[in-house]
């Protein structure tokens, strides 16, 4: 088979049947993409014919969602929020309570034992790093607690103490630290002139002959030989409350808060000493006290905003100037905000500080959106009708609009999926999903209305801001010079048809691009720099995307100059030697009384710093063994009835679960024990290695158990949870992208796009791990955000260059930052001038948020401005002016292909190409 035509021989069947399916592809996407933009021609018609009703229907429908703020109501639970909605820990935190409740955990309770409940807790340390257990600051902590024990919440007709919503002991009376049975005694010691009591460290022993750990209490020590303490730079006391009913939670919740004001003011009156307060309730308050913090600095932020999208619209003439678009554009976004926030209030949605993001993601999208409109009408006739100027707008600029929207909405919607295993993430990126919604439909209808409005005031020559008619300039130059400064204005009359196409060159930002930066950055000598300069970026960027980092620590989502971070930062400083109390629960019946089974035990825990009295209890279980050599069912009944008899071991009762059977003999069907890992600096990394490394043993051991600290509901798969919405995301972008291929002219577009994309997240990881920030759910969501803001700018840069056709490459670079660089430069001054006051918010939410941020817009400018211009020069595709003839309606055709088999069949098929 050989293919005949106007070429002559071409090839094989092959070759033809390949450039058939081309020609056709290619028909195929100038049709959609002709139909799509006749289509949105019409609809920037029919707004054109309607703007009143489609300025004031988005207006009405915000405000009446927005009244909506009525029910507004606030996220209580961090853990909710925050933690990972399926994890483990969660299944073995209710597994654990159900074996052993709070309530009966008596004469040993470790902080943050199984739940962390309701608590007071605070450090006390000295400024000078004086030794905490001496006489006078002994007796000031001890004088502390007496304060803090006679805390009395007042309800109506009773006053509660921490004697009524305490943790009881068997004899009725409140647990309490052991750190101040130790404070009580060796002040005891010290009235009686006794020197034989000494305190030892992790490990002390009391006068009742009890043994207490003291890793948690004591912090800053400093030890003699067999570990006697000769010194302890800090002290803390924890106070556990019951929360049992809702009455009883309000209780604890109130005295909480006197608990802080009391320490505050005791702090006061004790000056040499520091003291820090922390409660169940601190880190929620911390979490939402961002919001608070951050009014003013974002009032600030939008003032900034809209003082510059002013500026970047206007212009020294007075009737092409637009500053009421630009004002217009940000109220826009403003109004998808509110109407989005009404949605989610009226559908019993909660307020959370990570939705401080929400404006700034609407910020950086409807933007560009609008000053892309804007742009198209700079392109546009003067001297047609403002309806058919406003088609041309919406066809040049909608459909690029609304892919992008499309993106943001899959990227985010998958984000706002079950599949997001972190709750604020996938809040977030639902009501991210519903504010771009109608920031699409504002954008179509009340900013298109908007600029049906401007287009009658410019054409019927009025003043852009005043809306005064403009006089001919032969009436200027009778008026002041501050008056002709201010109504300065080209008349169409005045100027031939060569000059009609610059009349917004006058714009300062077209001037610039126009006139110096196309020329500069296209320059044979430039180009080496930029490459250069590009390879330092991948270096860097490579360096820090090896040492990305997850950030688990809840600290990183608080205010600065809060409780938490201030407890956070003294607890890591005084108490980093041991790791949070970890109970290991064997959750079988078990031959408690074989000693293999009992190596295996101890087996397990090999690497960690036992509680003492666990040890003593298998050790005594040994003894019993060796001594009585009793089958099982004389072993549990003595090991039940030493426990009930030998007072150091009662303790033990509520520690092991019996259960009768039918023959009456007593089993052991569950135990714990608790454990404290030795840690270094990196406290938390080592825990998380010691979670997974746990993790793995109970998969294999010989014996059921399972290891829980609350801590771990946060930490149980983080990793995994906080990377599945931005692995989610980017995998939905590049379906879209190869999808979207046949929704544009040239499937070339999305290849640049896609490793565009690629290059500028890869930047954005790197660096901003190199700037301190770790990947915890705000960065992650900002990244998934960076994948959009990267093709919100980039796509219609590439669009115009590969689309163009006739001239060279560094051309159509030049056009194509003459035709989108504006836009792209309004946006991103805009956007950059309202992160800057996000930067002084004293919180690390924020800190994170205006870091990502930076480097996304940062980044994604650099490869607009530099690296695309550059490198498009000298790759793909080729612009080689094309040699065919064409009609005179510009077409081109190919009048007839000829193929002829090896039968002599001939097929003729003839393709009209437009």
């Amino acid at each position: 088979m050989v293919l005949r035509g106007p070429w002559g021989s071409c090839g094989g069947p092959g070759a033809a049947l390949a450039l058939l399916r081309a020609l056709r592809t290619r028909m195929l996407r100038q049709v959609l993409h002709r139909g799509l933009g006749t289509s949105f021609s019409r609809l920037g018609h029919f707004v054109a014919s309607h703007p009143v009703f489609f300025a004031s229907a988005p207006v009405l429908i915000s405000i009446l969602l927005g009244a909506s703020f009525s029910r507004y109501q606030v996220e209580e639970s961090v853990e909710h929020l925050l933690a990972p909605t399926h994890s483990l820990a969660k299944i073995e935190r209710n597994l654990v309570d159900s074996l052993f409740p709070v309530n009966r955990s008596k004469h040993r309770l470790y902080s943050d034992l199984q739940t962390p409940g309701r608590y007071g807790r605070v450090i006390i340390t000295s400024f000078r790093k004086a030794n905490m257990l001496d006489q006078h600051h002994t007796d000031l902590i001890l004088k502390l607690h007496t304060a803090v024990t006679r805390i009395q919440v007042q309800r109506p007709g009773f006053n509660y103490t921490f004697a009524h919503i305490c943790i009881l002991n068997n004899d009725k009376t409140c647990i309490v630290d052991d750190i101040v049975h130790v404070l009580e005694e060796l002040k005891a010691a010290r009235s009686s002139n006794r020197t034989n009591f000494a305190i030892t460290y992790p490990i002390t022993h009391l006068k009742d002959g009890r043994e207490v750990y003291n890793g948690h209490q004591l912090g800053g020590v400093t030890v003699h030989s067999k570990d006697r303490v000769k010194s302890a730079e800090a002290i803390q006391l924890t106070y556990y409350l019951q929360a049992i009913n809702s009455l009883n939670d309000m209780v604890a919740e109130k005295w909480e808060s006197i608990f802080c004001d009391t320490v505050e003011l005791f702090q006061k009156s004790n000056r040499k000493v520091k003291m820090y307060p922390f409660t169940s309730s601190s880190l929620k308050e911390d979490f939402q006290k961002t919001s608070r913090v951050s009014e003013r600095y974002l009032i600030t932020s939008l003032v900034l905003v809209v003082t510059l999208a002013i500026l970047c619209c206007s212009m020294q003439d007075c009737v092409r100037s637009k500053p009421w678009l630009g004002l217009l554009g940000l109220l826009t976004v403003t109004l998808a905000t509110l109407t989005a926030a009404g949605i989610i209030n009226l559908t019993g949605g909660k307020y959370n500080s990570t939705f401080l993001g929400i404006p700034f993601v609407m910020l950086g999208h409807g933007l560009y959106g609008t000053f892309e409109m804007l742009s198209s009408w700079r392109k546009t006739r003067e001297d047609q009708h403002v309806k058919e100027r406003t088609a041309a707008v919406f066809a040049d600029s909608m459909l690029s609009f609304s892919l992008t929207t499309a993106m943001y909405l899959v990227t985010f919607g998958i984000g706002a999926s079950p599949f997001t295993n972190i709750e604020a993430a996938r809040i977030f990126c639902c009501n991210s999903c519903i504010a771009i919604f109608f920031n699409y439909l504002y954008v179509l209808s009340f900013y298109g209305s908007s600029l049906v409005f401007t287009g009658y005031i410019e054409n019927n020559y009025q003043h852009s801001i005043f809306c005064r008619k403009v006089p001919k300039p032969e009436v200027l130059q009778e008026k002041p010079a501050w008056y002709r400064f201010l109504l300065t204005a080209r008349f169409s009359e005045d100027t031939d048809d060569s000059e009609e196409t610059n009349t917004y060159e006058s714009h300062l930002l077209v001037w610039f691009l126009k006139r110096y930066y196309c020329d500069w950055i296209t320059n044979t000598y430039v180009k080496p720099f930029v490459v250069l300069f590009y390879l330092v970026y991948i270096s860097f960027a490579l360096m820090g995307y090896l040492q990305v980092s997850e950030g688990s620590d809840l600290s990183n989502i608080v205010a600065t100059a809060t409780r938490t971070i201030e407890y956070t930062t003294a607890q890591q400083k005084y108490f980093s030697n041991y790791s949070p109390v970890i109970g290991f629960y064997i959750y079988e019946s078990i031959e408690y009384w074989n000693t293999s089974v009992q190596e295996d035990v101890l087996e397990y825990t090999k690497g960690f710093v036992r509680i003492s009295w666990f040890e003593s209890y298998l050790n005594y279980l040994r003894k019993l063994n060796i001594s009585t050599g009793l089958p099982k069912k004389n072993f549990t009944d003595m090991l039940r009835n030493s426990f009930l008899k030998t007072p150091q071991f009662a303790h033990f009762s509520e520690d092991i679960i019996f259960s009768k059977k039918y023959n009456n003999e007593v089993d052991v069907v569950a135990s714990r024990m608790f454990l404290v890992a030795k840690t270094m600096e990196t406290k938390r990394e080592e825990l998380y290695d010691l979670l997974e490394t746990l993790r793995k043993l109970s998969l294999t051991s010989k014996v059921k158990f399972i290891v829980f600290n609350p801590s771990f509901v946060y930490m149980d798969r983080y990793a995994s949870s906080v990377g599945a919405p931005l692995q989610n995301s980017c995998i939905s972008a590049l379906f879209l992208l190869f999808f979207s291929a046949f929704l544009v002219a040239d499937s070339l577009i999305n290849v640049w796009l896609t490793l565009t994309v690629a290059s500028v997240e890869f930047g954005v990881i790197g660096f901003m791990t190199l700037w301190k920030v770790e990947l915890d759910c705000i960065s992650v969501l900002c990244l998934i955000y960076g994948i959009n803001y990267t093709i919100d700018n980039c796509a219609p840069l590439l669009s115009t260059f590969v689309l163009g056709k006739e001239f060279t490459r560094t051309k159509w670079v030049k056009n194509a930052l003459e035709v989108h660089g504006v836009a792209i430069l309004q946006s991103y001054l805009c956007y950059i001038v309202g992160l800057i006051p996000l930067a002084a918010v004293p919180s690390n939410l924020t800190r994170t948020l205006f870091r990502c941020l930076f480097l996304i817009a940062l980044v994604t400018f650099f490869h607009c401005f530099a690296i695309l211009p550059v490198i498009l020069t000298f790759l793909p595709p080729s612009k080689k002016k094309r040699k065919e003839k064409k009609n005179p309606e510009n077409r081109e055709e190919i009048e007839c292909v000829e193929m002829v088999d090896m039968d002599s069949t001939r097929v003729v098929d003839q393709i009209t190409t437009v």
